[in-house]
């Protein structure tokens, strides 16, 4: 790596630091809670996934650079420079190594937000030219083609021909004035088509107008996941862009949780204003219309099972309550697993881990921790909602020998309609 991606790197990592992050390493006590909340570590029982040590390029340079003692010590040649080296090593360690699931900051005796600081180690590290080729290559793919998966407008028109011939639906594409825009992941679209036809029946039965936007259509974030904001933003404000075109009310976001970090939580900080539309997460939505009775559902799944918690829409998002309940309205045997809700462990494969090839056979290992929570609980089945989450368990029950179907909540309600039951 040349000088002055380095300079680059360290430059980016200089931009990250603020109030609040230098107050973080402060105020660390080095209690290692965060350790035993990080399934890298507890899988692994390697000290280096302690989560707190992920963020030591970041400590390294708030230490030499805004601190007394640090900038004396750096006088003295007595500090240890953020290198090419370190950041090559802990390249792997941060994007093989960590989903961004956010438990470790959930169990921090003194609320350090300790994901929000590994994400900030990831800006600098982007900028130094350090990150996966799965990552590089989703987000090269993002920005020019609008799909981290190259998915095109060409794909989701065949997917939904093939769906409105088979339903005799009508899913509406680029209408104004809509009530909502629903937003799709790529792997929602190649993956699980069926999420498509659920919206379409539901919507039919509620009531509900309508769209899809052939400009901006694709939900994932690669920006949030590889670490960069520039892309972030760039991703965000095409979804912005085509809901103003649409004069839409309401931006639905997926089952995909990177998807609603971005557009729910950080898009309004990385646009740099309010939106004029309200955002609202698929379950959330879902919820509403059940809730006043537009969504009406009929009959319940007597087979045993769980829910797994995607850790972007429940632990960060706050969207814990509603799955429970449409849950509960379509299932008769619904079981928690152990650490379930905002502690829930992660499936592993967030973060764009799941992006990263070369982190495969580590998050098959740390696979490890849900299929114990599985096992407690024995289920026949276990529903999510979450897109990726959904892949990267099936090839975890897959690689464990676990003979179990996952299925997505939208799916599940949409199966449950009454009026398909009539």
């Amino acid at each position: 790596m040349s000088k002055l991606n380095l300079e680059q790197g360290i430059n980016a990592l200089k931009e990250q630091i603020d109030g609040p992050t230098a107050a973080f390493f402060s105020s660390c006590v080095h209690c290692g809670l965060c350790a035993e909340a990080c399934l890298f570590y507890t899988e692994t029982n390697d000290p280096k996934y302690t989560p707190i040590n992920k963020v030591e390029p970041l400590r390294r340079v708030w230490e030499s650079e805004y601190t007394l003692f640090g900038k004396l010590k750096k006088a003295l040649g007595l500090s240890k420079p953020v290198t090419d080296e370190m950041l090559s090593e802990w390249e792997t360690l941060i994007y093989d190594g960590c989903t961004l699931c956010g438990r470790c900051s959930m169990v921090c005796p003194v609320g350090n937000d300790i994901t929000g600081m590994i994400r900030k180690v990831r800006e600098g590290l982007v900028a130094s030219d350090h990150a996966p080729e799965g990552l590089v290559g989703a987000s090269t793919r993002a920005v020019k083609i609008g799909s981290p998966m190259g998915v095109r407008l060409k794909a989701l028109s065949a997917q939904i021909k093939h769906i409105e011939k088979d339903t005799g639906l009508t899913i509406p594409i680029d209408v104004e004035g809509a009530d909502y825009m629903a937003l799709l992941s790529s792997m929602e679209i190649i993956n699980f088509p069926e999420y498509i036809e659920s919206l379409a029946k539901i919507f039919k039965q509620a009531n509900v107008t309508w769209t899809i936007s052939s400009e901006a259509f694709e939900a994932t974030n690669s920006g949030i996941q590889i670490g960069s904001s520039d892309i972030a933003r760039e991703l965000v404000q095409r979804v912005v862009d085509a809901a103003e075109k649409l004069k839409v009310k309401t931006v639905i976001s997926p089952e995909c949780g990177h998807a609603y970090t971005a557009i729910r939580w950080e898009g309004p900080n990385l646009i740099g204003r309010p939106y004029p539309f309200k955002v609202i997460h698929i379950l959330e939505l879902l919820d509403e219309l059940q809730q006043s009775g537009r969504l009406k559902t009929a009959g319940k799944l007597a087979k045993k099972l769980t829910f797994h918690d995607p850790c972007q829409i429940v632990r960060k998002g706050g969207v814990e309550a509603q799955p429970r309940r449409l849950l509960n309205s379509v299932s008769s045997n619904f079981v928690e697993m152990s650490e379930h809700g905002n502690m829930n462990w992660c499936c592993g494969g967030g973060g764009g881990v799941s992006a990263n090839e070369r982190a495969d056979e580590l998050r098959l290992k740390v696979f490890n921790r849900k299929k114990i929570q599985l096992e407690e609980v024995n289920v026949e089945v276990m529903v999510t909602a979450c897109a990726n989450c959904r892949l990267v368990l099936e090839e975890g029950l897959e690689e464990n020998n676990m003979d179990m179907p996952v299925i997505g909540l939208t799916e599940l309600i949409s199966e449950h309609l009454l009026e398909d039951r009539e």
